[in-house]
């Protein structure tokens, strides 16, 4: 099975290391959703230490974007949706039914979906070259909102990979300034690859709204309860 950044970032220790996070929190009575809340826990900051031993700059602000996603992630059952190319490339191409803007109570409350490689690209710094996008931990919220930490750059040669912290609410009726389709590839020879690229963080919220559509199948495949950390692949 391909690792994914929980399994890299994380390894055999997660289980036991996010179980005393957990006990942490319920002891301290903090509630795990609220980031500020969730960095204060005793455990939580041993943890980063360990992580970040430097503990400044962008690199503390990235770890805590995906530790707390990666809790959260965990804490929900481990949802991991594995679409196929040509899944994922129609919900690309084309927004489909998007589902309602409230909280779906058949959801989970938190997945990763692990996009087929090289699919989708995206320029992280003007100038750097562009980042193959692994994929996106979602996390839906009553409204309409997303929590998204978007991860770019993991292959194999690489110690690490990049990750894009957003949150918000997805524009309706999203149009880039040049009025090229959503999604639509922005490298040289792009389109003849069959490629994505991502432009800006409301074409993050954007997929990660018609992801959605993708988790409800997940239930719909797997059931509850699901088996932690088991892909659910979708055809």
């Amino acid at each position: 099975m391909r690792p994914t950044p929980f399994d890299l970032a994380f390894g055999p220790e997660a289980e036991e290391r996010f179980g005393r996070i957990k006990e942490s929190l319920a002891a301290a009575g903090l509630d795990p959703e609220d980031r500020d809340a969730f960095v204060l826990d005793r455990e939580v900051a041993s943890f980063l230490r360990e992580l970040v031993p430097e503990g400044v700059g962008e690199a503390v602000a990235q770890h805590v974007a995906l530790l707390h996603h990666a809790y959260l992630y965990w804490s929900e059952g481990g949802w991991i949706l594995q679409p196929s190319r040509a899944r994922i490339k129609d919900l690309l191409g084309e927004p489909g039914a998007v589902l309602s803007a409230g909280a779906d109570p058949g959801l989970p409350r938190a997945w990763y979906i692990q996009l087929p490689e090289r699919l989708a690209w995206a320029q992280l710094v003007q100038g750097e070259p562009h980042e193959p996008l692994d994929g996106l931990f979602v996390r839906p919220w009553p409204g309409g909102g997303l929590f998204v930490l978007a991860v770019f750059g993991l292959h194999p040669g690489r110690t690490g990979f990049s990750v894009v912290d957003v949150d918000g609410y997805p524009e309706d009726e999203l149009v880039r300034a040049d009025e090229s389709p959503l999604f639509a590839p922005v490298l040289p020879g792009g389109i003849a690859a069959g490629l994505h690229s991502i432009v800006g963080v409301e074409e993050l919220l954007e997929l990660a709204r018609r992801t959605r559509l993708l988790a409800g199948e997940a239930v719909a495949c797997a059931g509850r309860p699901h088996r932690a950390h088991a892909p659910v692949e979708i055809g």
